[in-house]
C-alpha cells in the first residue's frame, strides 16, 4: 500500500513510518518541521527512515491548501494517517490560534485532499483530552465528550465531528484514535518524561503538579504503532445495527469508528516518577504545584473495542517502556 503519514518527523509518526516501512509499504511522509521544541530531534528521528528506497518526504504544513491539495492529486494514496497537529494542552492557552491553523483548518484539508482522491481509508489521531470535565472512569468511546478543558481537546474533538460529517457525505472511511499519554524514546522534550528526565540528570527541581495525586494511563510508543497499524489495515465501516433513537459515539451508519489506545492501567504519576529515579540511577528533587489550568486528574482508558474488533490490547507495563527511554536518554543526550 502506499501510505501518506502526516506528522512524519514527528514522535508517533516517525514511528509509524519506520514500522511500515519494514512491512513493505510506501510511505509518503510530510512535517513543517516547526520550532514548538528543538527541530534537531525531528531531524534525527527522521534520519532513521529519510533514506530508505520506498520512503519520500516533503516539509510542508497541513494548512497550506495548494500544497496538500497537489501532493494528493500527484501520489494518490491508499490510505493516510494524520498525526501533525500542534500539540500541547498548556500551549493552547498560550497561542490558540497555531491550533486552528493545523488542527481544524489543516484537518479540513486532509478530508478533502481524500474525499477528491477517493482515499480507502483516513486514521487520524484524537486525543484523551476530549473526555474533559468526564469523572466517569475508565473512559468509554461510547460516553459523551461535550465538555472539553482546553482548547487542543476542543480542536480534537472538532476532528472526530469533522470526519463524521466526510464520512457520511462522502463514505469516506475515518477511523480516530484517542491516544492516552504515548511515552517512550525519541518523545517530545515538552512531554513529561523528557521533562523530568533531564531535570533529574540536571539536578534540579521537577515540576509535579496536583501536588502528585495524577493517575495516568501511560501508553508505549511500540504498543500505539502496533494499535495504529491494526486500525489502518482495516477501514471503518458502516455499523448496521446502529441506532439513531439511541446513537452510539463511537460508531455510525456511516463507516466512521473512534477508539480508544490506552494500555487500561492507570499508573499514580509518583510511582512514574520513581521507576524513571531507578532507571536513571538518580532521585528527583520535587516541587509540588496546584493543578494546572486545562489538566485533568486522572486517565483511564476503557479499550474493550480494540480488542474486540482486533484482537489487541497494549501491554507493555510502566517499568519496561521507562527503563526503554531511560536508556535512549543517556545515548540520545550524552
Amino acid at each position: 500500500m502506499k501510505i501518506l503519514v502526516t506528522g512524519s518527523a514527528g514522535f508517533i509518526g516517525s514511528a509509524l513510518s519506520i514500522k511500515l516501512l519494514d512491512r513493505g509499504d510506501e510511505v509518503v511522509g510530510i512535517d513543517n518541521h516547526n520550532d514548538y521544541y528543538d527541530p534537531s530531534l525531528k531531524e534525527a528521528r527522521l534520519e532513521r527512515h529519510a533514506t530508505h528506497q520506498h520512503y519520500k518526504h516533503f516539509r510542508m504544513g497541513l494548512e497550506d491548501r495548494a500544497a496538500i491539495s497537489e501532493l494528493f492529486r500527484v501520489e494518490k494514496f491508499d490510505g493516510v494517517v494524520n498525526l501533525a497537529a500542534q500539540a500541547g494542552v498548556r500551549y493552547s492557552i498560550e497561542n490558540p490560534l497555531a491550533y486552528i491553523d493545523s488542527n481544524i483548518l489543516g484537518f479540513t484539508n486532509v478530508l478533502e485532499g481524500c474525499r477528491h482522491n477517493k482515499v480507502g481509508h483516513l486514521v487520524y489521531a484524537s486525543s484523551s483530552s476530549v473526555y474533559g470535565l468526564n469523572t466517569k472512569q475508565p473512559y468509554a468511546t461510547s460516553d459523551e465528550v461535550n465538555h472539553p478543558v482546553s482548547l487542543y481537546a476542543a480542536t480534537k474533538k472538532s476532528n472526530e465531528l469533522m470526519a463524521h460529517a466526510y464520512s457520511h457525505l462522502f463514505g469516506l472511511p475515518t477511523s480516530g484514535l484517542r491516544f492516552f499519554t504515548v511515552y517512550g524514546p525519541f518523545d517530545r522534550p515538552d512531554m513529561a518524561l523528557q521533562r523530568f528526565a533531564t531535570a533529574i540528570m540536571e539536578d534540579t527541581p521537577i515540576k509535579v503538579y496536583n501536588y502528585g495525586k495524577h493517575r495516568r494511563d501511560f501508553t508505549y510508543i511500540d504498543d500505539v504503532v502496533e494499535g495504529l497499524l491494526r486500525v489502518l489495515d482495516r477501514p471503518a465501516s458502516p455499523c448496521f445495527d446502529w441506532n439513531s433513537s439511541d446513537p452510539n459515539p463511537a460508531t455510525s451508519s456511516a463507516p466512521y469508528r473512534v477508539y480508544n489506545i490506552g494500555n487500561n492501567n492507570p499508573v499514580d504519576l509518583m510511582d512514574f516518577i520513581k521507576a524513571l529515579e531507578v532507571s536513571l540511577g538518580k532521585t528527583a528533587v520535587k516541587e509540588f504545584l496546584p493543578l494546572q489550568p486545562g489538566d485533568v486528574p486522572d486517565t483511564f482508558a476503557d479499550v474493550d473495542d480494540l480488542v474486540k474488533q482486533f484482537g489487541y490490547k497494549p501491554s507493555t507495563s510502566v517499568r519496561e517502556g521507562v527503563e526503554s527511554f531511560a536508556l535512549w536518554f543517556r545515548e540520545f543526550y550524552g
